[in-house]
């Protein structure tokens, strides 16, 4: 049994180097502690070590990491940060011979509503003369496998952003676009694979978050505006959003929550002079169909409206990461996106997706 405790004096990251949005001052704060249990479930048959990687949140100005426990029966377990994208990930292993593989993860997070439109902060927002990005946005330009930006990517974003060219309206002619033409397809396995060159060719304009959302990514590089998909979990219950929805985003009773499929992908998008700008086009096509709305009906509408240069802070975030390699390596490489734990047994892939099957099992409690 081993066990290690980390507090926020403690964590570094990469992210602290990225460049930050504002936090808004006045909006009132909520910690989460949220449990992961996991029995690895090992297949019939298998054989070799059963290796587990678990994405874990990273620290910035509206998520605030307090502590990370662990422990379990692992023959090695440990926090790395050794990927392209410094994804903060806890790595564990076990021996082909272990009677079980168990381990259980302990967050304690403080989250904060991003409201940088609400605040006004954007109402006059003219880009700079010359704009010059950071390495760490830089990256938030080019393609990725499944975020192309040439080719057909590239002609749908000339073609929505027009002779627009102020990036912040670009941007949200992109949303506008996606949430009225864009819609949420419970059938899809997991978040989506977020194959945007796909969608756009064969016009099949339906998935769920990392879809949806990869869209708005790949159309906004595509149109010179840094962004990137944020692949986090829901956490309880949406206080705003629950204005006009009752269902479509969390739920808690008595502020604890099971949250095996609550895991959601959001997206930002960088402006020069100002910073990271939430948006979240995806979720508005999961409240069209979860409260069964026209794209024209006022309450869509209202969530639109918000849903562009805000999040609500039922949500953390694990990581930016896309077509890129796990340490120490996967058998599986690259792996599209790192918003679920991802488990191998003798080099063989579990699902990821049927938690019961994987054997992990995750419950938020809001303190």
């Amino acid at each position: 049994m081993k066990k290690l405790l980390l507090t926020t004096a403690l964590l570094s990251s990469a992210f602290f180097a990225q460049a930050q949005s504002v936090p808004n001052p006045n909006t009132t704060t909520h910690t989460y502690e949220m449990t992961q249990t996991y029995q690895v479930n090992v297949p019939q048959g298998s054989k070799g070590e059963t290796n587990l990687w678990v994405p874990l949140p990273f620290n910035s100005d509206y998520q605030n990491v307090l502590s990370i426990e662990f422990e379990g029966n692992f023959k090695q377990a440990y926090i790395t940060e050794n990927n392209q994208y410094g994804a903060k990930t806890l790595y564990a292993n076990w021996d082909e011979k272990a009677e079980k593989r168990d381990l259980t993860v302990k967050l304690l997070v403080q989250t904060q509503d991003r409201e940088p439109m609400v605040q006004g902060l954007l109402k006059d927002y003219q880009a700079p003369e010359k704009i010059e990005y950071s390495v760490d946005v830089q990256q938030y330009l080019k393609p990725t496998q499944h975020i192309k930006i040439d080719g057909v990517v590239k002609a749908f974003a000339d073609k929505i952003v027009g002779q627009e060219t102020n990036p912040l309206k670009q941007a949200k002619l992109i949303h506008d676009w996606i949430v009225n033409n864009m819609e949420r397809d419970n059938s899809v396995l997991g978040c989506g694979d977020g194959d945007v060159e796909k969608m756009l060719t064969t016009g099949v304009l339906k998935g769920k978050c990392t879809d949806i959302n990869s869209v708005f990514v790949a159309l906004a590089r595509a149109t010179g505006i840094p962004a990137r998909e944020i692949f986090g979990i829901r956490l309880g219950q949406a206080v705003k959003m629950g204005e006009y929805s009752k269902s479509a985003f969390g739920g808690a009773k008595d502020k604890v929550a099971n949250e095996n499929g609550g895991q959601h992908c959001r997206a930002e998008f960088y402006l020069a002079g100002f910073g990271w700008v939430p948006v979240d086009s995806a979720d508005v096509a999961k409240y069209r169909l979860t409260e069964k709305k026209a794209v024209d009906d006022k309450n869509t509408q209202a969530v639109a409206n918000y849903l562009f240069g805000n999040w609500e802070a039922n949500w953390i975030g694990f990581n930016h990461a896309r077509d890129f390699n796990l340490y120490p390596t996967p058998e599986l490489a690259p792996i599209n996106n790192f918003g679920y734990p991802y488990a191998e047994v003798g080099g063989d892939p579990l699902n990821s997706y049927d938690a019961k099957a994987f054997g992990y099992e995750f419950i938020s409690k809001e303190l």
